[in-house]
């Protein structure tokens, strides 16, 4: 008797090379819909599943593959002799091999305007159903979810060598690819039901790639993806220069870019050391906005990661081009810019869509056992809002100035102090233990430029030291988020040195 390969594919790359190839094995082959039509329009023979089943496929295609002369056939052990008993009985013939992969429903819910009803129905549910049997039963049964593995399988099989190992580890993808599948399917009726916080939830990521190892070399490591993104990411940058990212230049890079995201209406250029910012300036061009960022803190961006929100032109590209860098993160680069920087050979470019996720996306950490999952910090200050809380309240520029040192301090480990002037930062004080540390390294870092320049904490004053420590260095006006019992301390000194102070009522902890 002839051994049965069953084939029914959305994705039908390869699907007739690999047909003939199994037919030329001596397979019979069974098929369904599309891959029926296809594999006839290439002049193979195969018997539709109907056939098999003497059961005409009903519910506009839902059920066609949905039958014990099917299942039976996939699940059937052969060393049962009581499985095959029961297949003789009924006429059942063994299904040896199913090539199967599903419903496009990534693609159909990753479509601008896709409505619910197109979603549902590209909802596959018998060919997971297939999947799972002939992977369950993987003992006798080799099951295909990925075309890639088409030439692997015709090479075992041409070698009479259709391993165990080999159907174990195709059985092992199956599992995973239908587990994928349902997690999309699981996380799309999550949002269309407003389901915050299920009782369980199931995350799904596609490989980007291995990495050389992790933080440290003795850690292994790889990158993986979303399995739809929206928006800019370093997972769906496009790479056009330089050596493989590392662990480290995927974290870096992800936080300059979440940085440099904040800036839209003006050219503006983010440096990054470590997962905090060691200099952000905003310019009238991207050039002047790379320099603010390169004096900000000359030092530390050697071996740093700049992410600009302009293309990249020449002129930026020259002065790029004297600093060593890892990374330089852009919406596009001009070909002038690509002919200056790719002298550079292990200098990474990377190209990615400069706009922010507008969806709800989420923040996902780890800890031992267990995940911690909350919403991105997405929250944005209206200016008109701010209490000014002190005797004094800052001017037009010192009001902009503050701003612009909040959206900085958003992203700088907590304790966060950020002292910036003229669209520049020229202190930044990251991951202290107590607020004062922080404050002291920020003003050593300004020096002098503190004069006349303004302060960002990330949270709260819990005591009026580090106002005090401002006024000493110059401090003109401090923005902070407020909601400490002893606020009247740090207001009372802010008055006594003319500072203005204004509360935003949101605080931006970053751990």
């Amino acid at each position: 008797m002839k051994k049965r390969a069953l084939l029914s594919v959305s994705d039908k790359t390869n699907l007739i090379p690999f047909a003939k190839g199994l037919v030329e094995r001596g397979y019979q082959l069974i098929s369904t819909g599309g891959t029926l039509k296809a594999l006839t329009n290439a002049g193979l023979e195969a018997l539709s599943v109907s056939a098999v089943t003497q059961f005409d496929e009903i519910l506009d295609g839902r059920v066609k593959t949905l039958h014990p002369f099917i299942h039976a056939g996939l699940l059937a052990r052969r060393d049962d002799p009581a499985h095959q008993a029961q297949l003789q009985e009924r006429s059942i013939t063994p299904i040896d091999l199913v090539a199967v992969n599903l419903y496009p429903f990534k693609e159909t819910i990753a479509k601008s305007g896709v409505t619910e009803t197109d979603a549902i129905e590209n909802i596959d549910i018998g060919g997971p159903t297939m999947l799972r049997s002939a992977a369950k039963n993987f003992r006798d049964v080799t099951v295909v979810v990925d075309p890639v593995d088409y030439d692997a399988v015709l090479d075992q099989l041409t070698n009479r060598d259709d391993s165990l190992a080999f159907r174990k580890k195709l059985a092992a993808k199956v599992f995973r690819h239908t587990a994928h599948y349902d997690a999309l399917i699981a996380g799309y009726f999550a949002e269309l039901t407003d389901e915050a916080a299920p009782e369980t939830i199931s995350l799904s990521y596609e490989k980007v790639q291995s990495l050389r190892y992790g933080e440290n070399p003795h850690q292994n490591a790889a990158f993986y993806k979303e399995a739809i993104i929206k928006g800019g990411s370093i997972a769906n940058a496009d790479q056009l220069h330089g050596k493989e990212l590392s662990y480290n230049n995927i974290q870096d890079a992800n936080a300059a870019l979440e940085i440099v995201l904040e800036f839209d209406q003006q050219p503006a250029a983010v440096a990054v050391k470590h997962m905090n910012p060691c200099g952000v300036g905003i310019g009238d061009t991207i050039e002047h906005a790379f320099r603010k960022a390169y004096d900000a803190d000359p030092v530390s961006i050697f071996g740093g990661i700049v992410a600009l929100n302009r293309e990249v032109d020449a002129a930026t590209a020259s002065l790029l081009k004297e600093i060593f860098l890892e990374i330089i993160i852009a919406p596009s680069f001009s070909q002038e810019a690509l002919d200056i920087l790719t002298v550079k050979p292990n200098l990474r470019l990377l190209k990615t869509p400069f706009k922010a996720d507008a969806s709800d996306a989420k923040k996902v950490v780890s800890v031992l056992g267990g995940l911690l999952i909350q919403d991105r910090d997405n929250g944005q200050l209206d200016p008109d809002a701010l209490t000014v809380a002190t005797d004094r309240a800052p001017t037009e520029e010192e009001l902009a100035e503050l701003l612009f040192a909040w959206k900085v301090v958003k992203h700088v480990k907590s304790n966060a102090i950020v002292v910036a002037k003229d669209n520049q930062t020229i202190g930044v004080g990251a991951g202290q233990m107590n607020r004062v540390g922080a404050a002291q390294i920020a003003f050593d870092q300004a020096g002098a430029k503190s004069q006349g320049a303004v302060l960002a904490s990330d949270a709260f004053f819990p005591m009026p030291d580090t106002v005090e420590n401002a006024a000493k260095a110059g401090i003109k006006a401090i923005i902070q988020p407020g909601g400490s019992k002893r606020d009247q301390d740090s207001i009372d000194m802010c008055n006594k040195h003319g500072i203005a102070m204004v509360m935003t009522e949101m605080r931006h902890f970053k751990h």
